[in-house]
């Protein structure tokens, strides 16, 4: 699963990155991304890239109540495209969760150690998502959910579910939603290579949410 992670890049840093256009309106670098606050995504409007907020825990468009969003922080590549949360959105509804690291907890027989992990190579990466709009009466929401696969070696003596990090050149075909079936998506996502991996231990400091500062990502000694 992926349940907390950061983003430490300056706005420019990012827009580079991604080849986005437009400023990023209210951009903060957060330590301490946890669900339920507003994450930086991008979406394709048709024409050209965007980066705004959406609140992380997805709200399908057709759900009676948005508390819904607490249970679906992630969905599950491998069924996603036979759910019925997620399945339209798998066609239509992609979007590019932009983030530099991800925490997970390890179980020991101390307890569970948080980690923070990063790609090897690079830094600025994109958590694969979904998004989706949901309106009632004068309220409207942007939310979005994380991909999760199975963990790869690397992962799997941390955690058996890891989230999905789109390899660079395939970012722009995640996020240019068209003509594609749901099934066609899940190939796409099964094909992907997941790149090289490094993990350090961090304090327990990170365990609460409100903690949003450089101890959440100190390696400890």
């Amino acid at each position: 699963m992926c349940g907390r992670y950061t983003l430490l890049a300056d706005e420019v840093e990012i827009l580079q990155e991604f080849g986005i256009e437009q400023p990023i309106a209210d951009y903060q670098p957060s330590y301490n991304i946890a669900p339920g606050q507003n994450v930086l995504a991008i979406i394709h409007d048709g024409k050209e890239k965007r980066a705004g907020y959406m609140r992380w825990g997805l709200v399908p468009s057709w759900a009676k109540d948005e508390k819904i969003g607490y249970k679906m922080i992630n969905a599950r590549s491998e069924t996603a495209h036979e759910k019925a949360s997620f399945k339209r959105l798998m066609a239509r509804k992609r979007c590019l969760i932009v983030a530099d690291s991800f925490y997970e907890w390890k179980q020991d027989e101390n307890g569970k150690q948080p980690k923070r992990i990063q790609l090897r190579d690079r830094g600025l990466f994109a958590f694969a998502g979904l998004w989706d709009k949901w309106e009632h009466n004068d309220q409207k929401l942007f939310t979005c959910t994380i991909l999760t696969k199975a963990a790869n070696p690397f992962m799997q003596d941390i955690h058996h579910r890891m989230p999905i990090i789109l390899p660079k050149d395939k970012e722009d075909a995640w996020v240019e939603a068209g003509g594609q079936s749901p099934e066609e998506v899940y190939h796409f996502l099964q094909g992907l290579k997941t790149e090289d991996l490094q993990a350090y231990n961090v304090a327990s400091h990170v365990n609460v949410a409100k903690n949003n500062d450089a101890a959440c990502i100190a390696p400890l000694a």
